[in-house]
């Protein structure tokens, strides 16, 4: 066993230990101060300098006007009304503000509010000492800057349908405020290949929250179509795959309010809902392939208001009419609409006509196939847009046999589109191969701006945000995809509006001529058998081809271009001198 001693001791207690004392000091060398070092140094006067590390304070003092305040219960729905009071119905409205005119003491306050009106008017008028009255060439410079980008987009989220049994996102809705909810309709379009189990719920989503939807809808029929009330947010409208039609207030939870009764609705699946522009805000109508155009007042469902059947004989046989997929309402022609057709054909209609025969005012030969998506140009309602087959186009009123621009054929089928809200000369499509492209036809015509391979199935629906930063995309198999593009397609260019009317009218007097030529033609062929019109057929023969005519509308698209560039290029080298000389000043 080995023994072990263990000492503890402290440092102190061992070791040699340090014994200071006092002596004289001794001296080891002695070196004599340079003259020359001495030389290059130099004496300075001390001083005395007071430091702080805390920062200068002052102490103000002010007298203001004192504020009384009250706290009062008011209805905010629309500038206060009472609540015996509907601000939707005008009459309502108009019964009240008579009432308040008619009272002593109106007058009274008015001219009371009016000094405190001119009082807070001076005040805004102040000038401000913290107002930037000089960045107004700053903000031209970034939205150059924007412009000068490269087109691009990203994926900002995915909203998966959460059943198993996957359904196709067949139509889009925006919240009209604030943008900050997307409705989307989900349904199985294929016919009897829906399985018994598939689900009927459609979803509101909000864009920040993709886990799990905000509010279900749940209708008795897959819904096919969808669309926000404009004037009232909290208003849906759907159009069933059964025909029906039905509303939601989701205020009220997630079952519809009221729907239209079976045997008045639809025949086939209402493929399109639309609100009208009316006082009450409770107008809409539908379509279907049914060959009908329905009218609906929400306020009572069980039949509609109006119906037109679309035959183009005018005979209203129901037997032969065009079948409808799409449809189209601008809010500034309230009296006009457009129908989209299977057989490619789109209809004009006017609804204030005083017989159904004389609703149905021209068609459009547009495609060869189903027409998916019609749409007028939000800043020039008299061209439209029309997405079908492989080609999107773009048609002027005045134009019937032809149109004014078309995309080049594509190698996959297109099967949505719709235009850019904030900018005239934008349009986008969606693609059965799951690509998105942006085509902006001031920069390019042949060929798309921007492609984006959003995702591998096909996509069904296409929606763009109001301020035209957002686009959404349905797939197939249910997924909807928020899509961010760059500045420079979603900001208005400088000019643009101008060039895009020029362009427009420009191809329309262009097909204009070429339908004069096609005409004069044709009378030349009858009058080689009719010789009465040989003459007539000779003093044609001296105008231009169709190919003069052509080379002569190029030339002058080419010239317009050029001199907008040499504009852009003047006006920046004058920005560059200003820069310039600012800079010598400073």
């Amino acid at each position: 066993m080995e023994i072990v001693y263990e000492y503890v001791k402290k440092r102190s207690e061992f070791g040699r230990p340090c014994n200071f004392s006092d002596r004289a000091s001794d001296l080891h060398l002695d070196i004599q101060p340079d003259a020359e070092l001495a030389a290059c140094f130099f004496s300075l006067d001390s001083r005395d300098v007071g430091m702080q590390c805390a920062a200068d304070m002052s102490e103000n003092e002010v007298n203001t006007v004192r504020i009384e305040s009250e706290s009062r219960g008011i209805n905010h729905t629309e500038g206060g009304w009472p609540n015996n009071v509907n601000p939707q119905e005008i009459e309502h409205t108009m019964r009240f503000r008579k009432k308040v005119e008619k009272d002593e003491n109106y007058i009274k306050a008015i001219l009371k509010l009016g000094i405190q009106m001119e009082h807070s008017i001076k005040q805004n008028n102040a000038i401000d000492i913290y107002q930037e009255y000089f960045g107004e060439g700053e903000e031209e410079e970034e939205e150059m800057a924007d412009a000068k980008e490269q087109p691009a987009a990203k994926t900002i989220n995915v909203f998966r349908d959460p059943n198993e049994v996957k359904r196709t996102a067949s139509s889009l809705s925006w919240h009209p405020d604030g943008n900050h909810k997307l409705a989307v309709a989900y349904s199985s379009l294929e016919f009897q290949r829906a399985s018994k189990s598939m689900n009927f719920d459609s979803y509101i989503w909000d864009i920040e929250n993709r886990n799990w939807p905000d509010l279900t809808l749940k209708p008795v029929s897959p819904l096919v179509s969808l669309e926000y009330n404009p004037k009232d947010s909290h208003i849906l409208l759907g159009g069933s795959y059964n025909g029906q039609i039905a509303y939601w207030d989701t205020r009220k939870g997630g079952q519809p309010v009221e729907m239209s009764a079976i045997e008045h609705s639809h025949r086939d699946p209402a493929y399109k809902v639309i609100w009208l522009q009316s006082k009450t805000g409770t107008d809409a109508f539908s379509t279907s392939t049914d060959g009908q155009v329905l009218w609906w007042d929400i306020r009572n469902m069980n039949e509609p208001t109006e119906r037109l059947v679309l035959d183009p004989s005018k005979k209203e046989n129901l037997d032969n009419a065009l079948t409808a997929v799409c449809l189209e309402f601008e809010t500034t022609m309230p009296t006009k609409f457009m129908v989209g057709t299977e057989q490619g054909l789109v209809i004009s209609c006017n609804r204030k006509a005083k017989t159904p025969a004389e609703k149905i005012v021209c068609t459009y030969s547009s495609h060869q196939g189903p027409i998916y998506a019609l749409q007028r140009n939000p800043f020039f309602p008299k061209y439209f847009l029309t997405v079908a087959d492989w080609t999107a186009r773009i048609w002027s009123e005045d134009i019937k046999e032809s149109s004014i621009m078309s995309t080049t054929f594509d190698m996959t089928y297109l099967m949505d589109g719709c235009w850019s809200p904030v900018r005239p000369a934008v349009f986008f499509t969606a693609k059965k191969d799951g690509t998105v492209d942006v085509w902006d036809f001031l920069f390019k015509q042949n060929d798309p701006t921007l492609t984006v391979k959003v995702c591998d199935e096909a996509l069904c629906s296409l929606r763009v945000q109001s301020n035209g930063r957002l686009l959404a995309c349905g797939s197939h198999v249910g997924t909807a995809t928020l899509l961010e593009i760059s500045p420079g397609l979603y900001t208005l260019q400088r000019n643009e509006k101008a060039l895009a009317n020029e362009m427009f009218e420009r191809e329309t007097r262009r097909e204009k001529i070429l339908e004069g030529r096609l005409r004069e033609m044709r009378l030349k062929e009858r009058s080689r058998s009719e010789p009465g019109k040989e003459e007539e057929a000779q003093d044609l023969e001296g105008e231009e081809s169709p190919e003069e005519l052509i080379a002569r509308a190029e030339k002058d698209f080419f010239q317009i271009v050029e001199a907008e560039m040499k504009k852009w290029k003047n006006e920046t080298e004058k920005q560059k001198g200003k820069d310039v000389s600012e800079q010598k000043k400073c």
